[in-house]
C-alpha cells in the first residue's frame, strides 16, 4: 500500500463532502453519552450538579444538525489542501514521498479545523449548555435562542479561539500519526485491509486526545463560564488565562485532566468510527472496494 496517503489526497470534492457527512454523524450520534459525561466532569458546577448520569442524550439535537456540515467542511478542506500543499511545498519530489510528509498533513488538518469550527463551535456551545442544564431542561432550539438573546451572535462563538487552540495541536498529532500508521499497516500486510483505517484512527485519536485534554478542559470552561456569580458559581472572565488560573487554583494541575478517561475512550473508539467510516465511504463512492 505504498502511497496510501497519496491515494486519499485524490479524493474528489463530492466524495469528501458525502463521506465526511456520514463520518461526522456516525461518531457524534453513537458516542454522544460519553461526550456528555466528559463535559459534566469538566464543568465548574461539578459532575453531579451538572446532571450526573441522567439525561445523557440532552443536546443531541444540536449535534445532529451541526455534525454533518462540520465534518464535511473538514474533509473537503483537508483532502483538497493535501494535494495542493504537496505540489506547492515539494514541487520536484515524487507524489508518494511528499504526500506522506508530516508537515503536509499538519498544515492541511490545521486549516481544515479552522474552517470546520465555524460550524462546530456554535454547535458545541448549544450542546454544552444543554448537557450541563445551564438553562434548565430545554430544547436545542430554545437553548440557541437563549444564547443569542443573552449574548448575541457572538455568544455562539464563545470559545472559538480556545477550540482552535485545542484542535490544531490535536490534529497535528492525530493526522500525521494516522497517515503513518495506515502506510505502515499497508507495507506489512502488502495489501489494503478494511481494518487499517479504523485501527490507525483509534490509536492516533487516543494519543492526541490524552495530550490535548488540558486544552479541552479550558475550552469547556470558557463555553460554560458565567460572567456573573450565580447559584454559588463564581464569575470568571471567559478568557484562556483567567480560566486556566481559576482551574489550577481550584483543583491543581490534576484538574486540567478532568474527564481524560472518557475523552480518550470516546475519541479512541470514535476515531475508529470517524476515520474508518470516512475511508470506507470514500472508497465505496469512488469504486475502490
Amino acid at each position: 500500500m505504498e502511497g496510501e496517503a497519496a491515494d486519499r489526497a485524490g479524493t474528489s470534492f463530492s466524495t469528501a463532502l458525502i463521506a465526511g457527512a456520514g463520518a461526522g454523524l456516525s461518531v457524534d450520534l453513537l458516542f454522544f453519552p460519553i461526550d456528555t459525561i466528559k463535559t459534566r466532569l469538566q464543568s465548574s458546577q461539578g459532575f453531579w450538579r451538572a446532571g450526573g448520569f441522567s439525561g445523557v442524550y440532552r443536546g443531541m439535537g444540536s449535534v445532529a444538525v451541526g455534525s454533518a456540515p462540520g465534518a464535511s467542511l473538514f474533509f473537503v478542506t483537508y483532502e483538497t489542501l493535501k494535494g495542493y500543499l504537496a505540489k506547492t511545498l515539494y514541487p520536484n519530489s515524487s507524489r508518494d514521498a511528499v504526500e506522506n510528509a508530516a508537515d503536509v498533513h499538519m498544515l492541511a488538518a490545521s486549516c481544515a479545523e479552522v474552517t470546520a469550527c465555524l460550524v462546530r463551535v456554535p454547535t458545541d456551545v448549544v450542546k454544552s449548555r444543554q448537557q450541563t442544564a445551564a438553562y434548565g431542561r430545554i430544547s436545542s432550539l430554545n437553548a440557541l435562542r437563549t444564547v443569542v438573546a443573552s449574548e448575541g451572535v457572538r455568544g455562539l462563538y464563545r470559545g472559538y479561539a480556545s477550540t482552535i487552540l485545542r484542535e490544531i495541536p490535536f490534529t497535528c498529532i492525530q493526522f500525521p500519526l494516522y497517515e503513518w500508521l495506515k502506510r505502515e499497516f499497508g507495507r506489512r500486510e502488502s495489501t489494503e485491509a478494511w481494518w487499517h483505517a479504523p485501527v490507525a484512527g483509534s490509536v492516533a485519536g487516543s494519543v492526541a486526545a490524552a495530550c490535548s485534554t488540558p486544552l479541552d478542559v479550558i475550552k469547556t470552561r470558557i463555553m460554560l463560564a458565567k460572567t456573573h456569580a450565580d447559584a454559588g458559581v463564581e464569575a470568571v472572565e471567559p478568557r484562556f488565562f483567567p480560566i486556566l488560573r481559576s482551574i489550577v487554583q481550584q483543583g491543581g494541575i490534576k484538574a486540567l485532566f478532568a474527564g481524560v478517561v472518557p475523552r480518550v475512550t470516546w475519541i479512541g473508539i470514535g476515531g475508529a468510527v470517524f476515520l474508518g467510516t470516512f475511508d470506507l465511504a470514500a472508497r465505496t463512492i469512488d469504486g475502490k472496494n
